[in-house]
Protein backbone atom coordinates (compact mmCIF):
# COMPACT_ATOMS: atom_id res chain seq x y z
CA UNK A 1 0.00 0.00 0.00
CA UNK A 2 1.45 3.54 -1.04
CA UNK A 3 1.67 5.56 2.52
CA UNK A 4 0.09 8.88 3.03
CA UNK A 5 2.29 11.55 2.82
CA UNK A 6 3.16 13.66 5.98
CA UNK A 7 3.81 13.02 9.70
CA UNK A 8 1.62 11.29 12.79
CA UNK A 9 0.89 12.73 15.89
CA UNK A 10 -0.94 11.08 19.27
CA UNK A 11 -3.23 13.04 21.23
CA UNK A 12 -4.78 11.22 24.23
CA UNK A 13 -3.25 7.79 23.03
CA UNK A 14 -5.33 8.08 19.51
CA UNK A 15 -2.64 8.84 16.16
CA UNK A 16 -3.82 11.55 13.83
CA UNK A 17 -2.22 12.24 10.30
CA UNK A 18 -0.84 15.84 10.05
CA UNK A 19 -2.39 16.34 6.30
CA UNK A 20 -4.16 18.07 3.80
CA UNK A 21 -7.33 16.97 2.02
CA UNK A 22 -5.40 17.30 -1.68
CA UNK A 23 -2.72 14.61 -0.48
CA UNK A 24 -5.35 12.23 1.26
CA UNK A 25 -7.13 12.44 -2.32
CA UNK A 26 -4.06 11.68 -3.90
CA UNK A 27 -3.36 8.93 -1.80
CA UNK A 28 -7.24 7.84 -2.17
CA UNK A 29 -6.29 7.80 -6.39
CA UNK A 30 -2.98 6.02 -5.76
CA UNK A 31 -3.68 2.81 -3.90
CA UNK A 32 -7.42 2.60 -5.83
CA UNK A 33 -4.82 2.39 -9.04
CA UNK A 34 -2.94 0.09 -7.35
CA UNK A 35 -5.96 -1.88 -6.17
CA UNK A 36 -4.26 -1.60 -2.42
CA UNK A 37 -7.24 -1.82 0.43
CA UNK A 38 -6.46 0.91 3.03
CA UNK A 39 -8.80 2.33 5.70
CA UNK A 40 -9.65 5.72 6.49
CA UNK A 41 -11.46 7.69 9.57
CA UNK A 42 -12.29 11.19 10.57
CA UNK A 43 -11.98 11.35 14.21
CA UNK A 44 -13.46 14.79 16.00
CA UNK A 45 -12.66 14.67 19.44
CA UNK A 46 -16.00 12.80 20.24
CA UNK A 47 -14.15 10.05 18.81
CA UNK A 48 -10.98 10.55 21.64
CA UNK A 49 -13.10 10.76 24.40
CA UNK A 50 -14.93 7.40 23.65
CA UNK A 51 -11.92 5.70 23.12
CA UNK A 52 -10.59 6.24 26.39
CA UNK A 53 -13.59 4.35 27.78
CA UNK A 54 -13.28 1.71 25.01
CA UNK A 55 -10.11 0.24 24.25
CA UNK A 56 -11.26 -1.59 21.28
CA UNK A 57 -12.20 1.35 19.52
CA UNK A 58 -9.17 3.34 20.64
CA UNK A 59 -7.05 0.24 18.97
CA UNK A 60 -9.03 0.26 15.67
CA UNK A 61 -8.55 3.92 14.93
CA UNK A 62 -4.78 3.41 15.83
CA UNK A 63 -5.00 0.81 13.27
CA UNK A 64 -6.40 2.52 10.31
CA UNK A 65 -4.01 3.82 7.50
CA UNK A 66 -5.47 6.86 8.14
CA UNK A 67 -7.07 9.44 11.11
CA UNK A 68 -7.95 12.63 9.46
CA UNK A 69 -8.75 15.70 12.61
CA UNK A 70 -12.50 16.16 11.98
CA UNK A 71 -12.94 19.30 14.79
CA UNK A 72 -11.07 22.39 15.44
CA UNK A 73 -10.99 21.24 19.09
CA UNK A 74 -7.93 18.78 17.66
CA UNK A 75 -6.20 21.66 16.38
CA UNK A 76 -6.24 23.44 18.95
CA UNK A 77 -5.40 20.34 21.29
CA UNK A 78 -2.16 19.60 19.03
CA UNK A 79 -1.11 23.47 19.62
CA UNK A 80 -1.47 23.38 23.83
CA UNK A 81 -0.19 19.99 23.82
CA UNK A 82 2.58 21.08 21.44
CA UNK A 83 2.51 18.48 19.38
CA UNK A 84 5.53 17.81 16.54
CA UNK A 85 4.35 18.21 14.38
CA UNK A 86 1.62 20.66 14.89
CA UNK A 87 -2.57 19.78 13.24
CA UNK A 88 -2.43 22.43 10.75
CA UNK A 89 -5.55 21.57 8.78
CA UNK A 90 -8.53 20.25 9.89
CA UNK A 91 -9.99 18.04 7.42
CA UNK A 92 -14.21 17.78 7.61
CA UNK A 93 -15.49 14.32 6.39
CA UNK A 94 -18.05 16.34 4.38
CA UNK A 95 -15.52 18.27 2.59
CA UNK A 96 -13.50 15.17 2.05
CA UNK A 97 -16.60 12.80 1.09
CA UNK A 98 -17.80 15.81 -1.43
CA UNK A 99 -14.42 15.96 -3.05
CA UNK A 100 -14.28 12.25 -3.03
CA UNK A 101 -17.67 11.71 -4.80
CA UNK A 102 -16.61 14.17 -7.39
CA UNK A 103 -13.22 12.42 -8.41
CA UNK A 104 -15.41 8.84 -7.97
CA UNK A 105 -17.54 9.96 -10.99
CA UNK A 106 -14.95 11.71 -13.19
CA UNK A 107 -12.90 8.13 -12.45
CA UNK A 108 -15.63 6.15 -13.12
CA UNK A 109 -15.11 4.00 -9.76
CA UNK A 110 -17.80 1.67 -8.56
CA UNK A 111 -18.44 2.63 -4.73
CA UNK A 112 -20.51 0.76 -1.82
CA UNK A 113 -22.58 2.90 0.56
CA UNK A 114 -23.51 0.75 4.03
CA UNK A 115 -25.30 2.68 7.46
CA UNK A 116 -26.93 5.44 5.93
CA UNK A 117 -30.00 6.69 7.01
CA UNK A 118 -30.00 4.05 9.80
CA UNK A 119 -29.83 1.89 7.16
CA UNK A 120 -33.42 2.18 6.46
CA UNK A 121 -34.25 0.90 3.33
CA UNK A 122 -36.59 3.04 2.09
CA UNK A 123 -34.94 5.79 3.62
CA UNK A 124 -31.57 4.76 1.94
CA UNK A 125 -33.12 4.53 -1.57
CA UNK A 126 -34.25 8.29 -1.49
CA UNK A 127 -30.70 9.15 -0.64
CA UNK A 128 -29.37 7.15 -3.39
CA UNK A 129 -31.92 8.94 -6.26
CA UNK A 130 -30.31 12.06 -4.43
CA UNK A 131 -27.10 11.19 -4.97
CA UNK A 132 -27.37 10.38 -8.66
CA UNK A 133 -28.77 13.47 -9.10
CA UNK A 134 -26.46 15.40 -7.77
CA UNK A 135 -23.64 13.22 -9.43
CA UNK A 136 -25.25 11.26 -12.53
CA UNK A 137 -22.39 9.43 -13.51
CA UNK A 138 -21.54 8.35 -9.89
CA UNK A 139 -21.94 4.45 -9.86
CA UNK A 140 -22.97 3.41 -6.06
CA UNK A 141 -25.01 0.68 -4.62
CA UNK A 142 -26.25 0.52 -0.86
CA UNK A 143 -25.07 -3.10 0.91
CA UNK A 144 -28.15 -3.08 2.41
CA UNK A 145 -29.87 -3.19 -1.59
CA UNK A 146 -27.47 -5.66 -3.12
CA UNK A 147 -26.88 -9.61 -2.06
CA UNK A 148 -23.59 -10.58 -1.37
CA UNK A 149 -21.72 -7.56 -1.45
CA UNK A 150 -18.21 -8.79 -1.54
CA UNK A 151 -18.29 -9.68 -4.46
CA UNK A 152 -19.43 -7.16 -5.94
CA UNK A 153 -15.38 -5.57 -6.38
CA UNK A 154 -15.76 -1.65 -5.26
CA UNK A 155 -13.22 0.57 -5.46
CA UNK A 156 -14.58 2.39 -1.89
CA UNK A 157 -17.24 1.52 0.33
CA UNK A 158 -18.67 4.23 2.45
CA UNK A 159 -19.48 2.98 6.09
CA UNK A 160 -22.05 5.86 7.85
CA UNK A 161 -23.05 3.80 10.83
CA UNK A 162 -21.76 6.62 13.01
CA UNK A 163 -18.55 7.06 15.61
CA UNK A 164 -17.31 3.44 16.74
CA UNK A 165 -20.03 1.18 15.17
CA UNK A 166 -18.67 2.44 11.77
CA UNK A 167 -15.16 1.95 12.94
CA UNK A 168 -15.76 -1.65 14.28
CA UNK A 169 -17.94 -2.66 11.58
CA UNK A 170 -14.57 -1.98 8.57
CA UNK A 171 -12.74 -3.52 10.72
CA UNK A 172 -14.58 -6.93 11.30
CA UNK A 173 -15.27 -7.04 7.42
CA UNK A 174 -12.28 -5.61 5.74
CA UNK A 175 -10.68 -8.91 4.55
CA UNK A 176 -13.72 -9.71 3.03
CA UNK A 177 -12.53 -8.01 -0.11
CA UNK A 178 -9.06 -7.69 -1.35
CA UNK A 179 -8.39 -4.10 -2.77
CA UNK A 180 -11.15 -2.14 -1.58
CA UNK A 181 -10.78 1.02 0.13
CA UNK A 182 -13.40 1.78 3.12
CA UNK A 183 -13.94 4.80 4.45
CA UNK A 184 -16.15 5.91 7.89
CA UNK A 185 -17.44 9.06 6.48
CA UNK A 186 -20.41 9.32 9.44
CA UNK A 187 -23.02 11.79 8.63
CA UNK A 188 -21.24 13.40 5.55
CA UNK A 189 -23.91 11.77 2.86
CA UNK A 190 -27.09 13.76 4.84
CA UNK A 191 -25.51 17.01 4.36
CA UNK A 192 -24.67 16.40 0.73
CA UNK A 193 -28.02 15.21 0.28
CA UNK A 194 -29.99 17.89 1.50
CA UNK A 195 -31.95 15.30 4.78
CA UNK A 196 -29.74 17.74 7.06
CA UNK A 197 -28.11 21.51 6.75
CA UNK A 198 -24.60 21.88 7.34
CA UNK A 199 -23.66 25.44 9.78
CA UNK A 200 -23.30 28.57 7.32
CA UNK A 201 -19.65 28.64 6.66
CA UNK A 202 -19.18 31.55 9.08
CA UNK A 203 -19.65 29.25 11.53
CA UNK A 204 -17.74 26.39 10.16
CA UNK A 205 -14.30 28.68 10.11
CA UNK A 206 -15.13 29.85 13.75
CA UNK A 207 -15.60 25.83 14.40
CA UNK A 208 -19.22 26.83 15.87
CA UNK A 209 -20.49 23.67 13.72
CA UNK A 210 -21.62 21.84 16.84
CA UNK A 211 -23.35 24.74 18.03
CA UNK A 212 -25.56 24.71 14.70
CA UNK A 213 -25.96 20.84 15.33
CA UNK A 214 -27.22 21.82 18.36
CA UNK A 215 -29.87 23.91 17.69
CA UNK A 216 -31.38 21.94 14.91
CA UNK A 217 -31.25 18.62 16.76
CA UNK A 218 -31.26 18.95 20.72
CA UNK A 219 -29.94 15.14 21.05
CA UNK A 220 -26.59 16.07 20.04
CA UNK A 221 -26.18 17.23 23.31
CA UNK A 222 -24.33 14.27 24.68
CA UNK A 223 -21.56 14.86 21.75
CA UNK A 224 -21.69 18.87 22.67
CA UNK A 225 -20.86 17.51 26.25
CA UNK A 226 -17.85 15.04 25.34
CA UNK A 227 -15.93 17.74 22.98
CA UNK A 228 -16.69 20.79 24.57
CA UNK A 229 -16.23 20.08 27.96
CA UNK A 230 -14.78 16.45 28.81
CA UNK A 231 -12.39 16.82 26.07
CA UNK A 232 -10.66 20.16 26.95
CA UNK A 233 -10.19 18.33 30.51
CA UNK A 234 -8.77 15.27 29.55
CA UNK A 235 -6.16 17.67 27.20
CA UNK A 236 -5.54 19.65 29.68
CA UNK A 237 -4.66 16.63 32.06
CA UNK A 238 -2.78 15.32 29.72
CA UNK A 239 -0.61 18.57 29.71
CA UNK A 240 0.23 18.43 33.05
CA UNK A 241 0.41 14.59 33.36
CA UNK A 242 -2.00 14.44 36.55
CA UNK A 243 -4.45 11.64 37.46
CA UNK A 244 -7.94 11.75 36.43
CA UNK A 245 -11.20 9.82 36.66
CA UNK A 246 -11.38 9.23 33.08
CA UNK A 247 -10.03 5.87 32.10
CA UNK A 248 -7.02 6.50 29.70
CA UNK A 249 -5.79 9.42 31.25
CA UNK A 250 -3.51 8.32 33.67
CA UNK A 251 0.13 8.38 34.89
CA UNK A 252 0.87 5.29 33.40
CA UNK A 253 -0.21 6.33 30.13
CA UNK A 254 0.37 3.88 26.98
CA UNK A 255 3.86 4.34 24.99
CA UNK A 256 3.47 6.19 22.00
CA UNK A 257 2.02 4.18 18.70
CA UNK A 258 3.06 6.50 16.18
CA UNK A 259 5.82 6.27 13.79
CA UNK A 260 6.68 7.78 10.75
CA UNK A 261 4.54 6.24 8.61
CA UNK A 262 1.32 6.66 11.06
CA UNK A 263 0.61 3.34 11.77
CA UNK A 264 1.56 0.12 13.25
CA UNK A 265 1.35 -2.74 11.69
CA UNK A 266 -1.94 -5.06 12.10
Amino acid sequence: MIKLSGKSIQILNVCLNSTSTISVLDFIKKNIAKKSGFFLTTPNPAFLVKAQEDKVFRQILNKADVSLPDGVGLLWASRFLRTEPRLEERVTGADLVEAILKTAEEEGWKMGLVGARRGEKKAVKVLLSRLKRKYPRLKVEALELVKNWPQRDYQLILVAYGMGKQEKWIWENRKKVKGTGFLAIGRSLDFLTGFSRRAPEKMQKLGLEWLWRLIQDPRHIERVYLSCLVFPWLVFKEKFKCSCPFAGCREDREPPLCDISGRRES
